[in-house]
């Protein structure tokens, strides 16, 4: 049986405009092991928001709930609309995923091809498909690379161009599964300055706890399937007692 936490309240941003509600998610997986305990949650409007914890928190099956790649049991909301299998292509189009390791994401010979894939099977006319194209890898800083190969990228760039995949989607809500994992220090530090600049409401699973203090404003913490801490990241990040308690480091 999971060790069961009472969340633990901090001071938040101010909040106007629901992004996105997750009430109550309970998921487990099919060899019986029980993943999330009932989440909850609340994204609004512009929020930059870090999700951390030990390793088997629960961080990953959430946030792929978020655009229904699982489905468990509660209510996931994005932009009012409750996911069910009915609207799932339109939740999908909201929520833009990006995987930890770009591989999984760039598939087609050229930049251009992976980043036109999503717009392209929306229906989109070509004119529209080739500016959201140059929307995308313009402001990933990537606009030089469009008849690149993917596969001959380094991993910094390829990182870049795994987001411009989902920004060419028009998403409301970005999710980044350990974004500068891998990176070297001149990677890590432009993908910092492009997350900052990036006028989008964005939750990021990460372990790195100095990107975590940088970026951040509000921080959620997770630990056996469960919320156990929400609030504004500068209080989160002095109480040592809390991050000790799970698998936490003061940056």
């Amino acid at each position: 049986m999971p060790i069961i936490h009472q969340t633990q309240k901090f001071s938040t941003p101010d909040c106007e405009g629901d992004v996105l509600q997750v009430r109550d998610l309970h998921f487990s997986y099919p060899d019986g092991h029980s993943a999330l305990h009932g989440v909850s949650l609340r994204l609004c409007s512009g929020d930059k928001v870090a999700l951390v914890g030990p390793n088997g928190a629960g961080k990953s099956t959430l946030m792929l709930h978020l655009n229904g790649i699982l489905d468990g049991h509660g209510e996931v909301e994005v932009r009012g609309q409750r996911l069910t299998r009915d609207n799932l292509p339109a939740i999908r189009a909201m929520v833009g995923l990006v995987f930890q390791n770009p591989d999984d994401q760039l598939f087609s010979p050229t930049v251009f091809e992976d980043v036109a894939f999503g717009p392209l099977h929306m229906g989109l006319p070509e004119a529209e498909v080739r500016a959201r194209v140059d929307m995308a890898l313009e402001a990933v800083r990537m606009s030089s690379y469009k008849d690149r190969l993917s596969h001959h990228l380094s991993v910094g760039e390829k990182k870049r161009i795994a987001i411009a995949t989902v920004l060419s989607m028009n998403p409301s809500l970005l999710i980044l599964d350990e974004p500068s994992a891998g990176l070297d220090p001149r990677a890590r530090r432009t993908l910092i300055n492009l997350l900052r600049e990036l006028p989008i409401t964005m939750l990021v699973s990460t372990h790195d706890m100095k990107l975590v203090q940088e970026l951040f404003p509000r921080t959620i913490v997770m630990d056996e399937g469960l919320v156990v801490a929400d609030g504004l990241t500068m209080e989160i990040l002095e109480n040592e007692d809390l991050l000790t308690a799970h698998g936490l480091e003061k940056p």
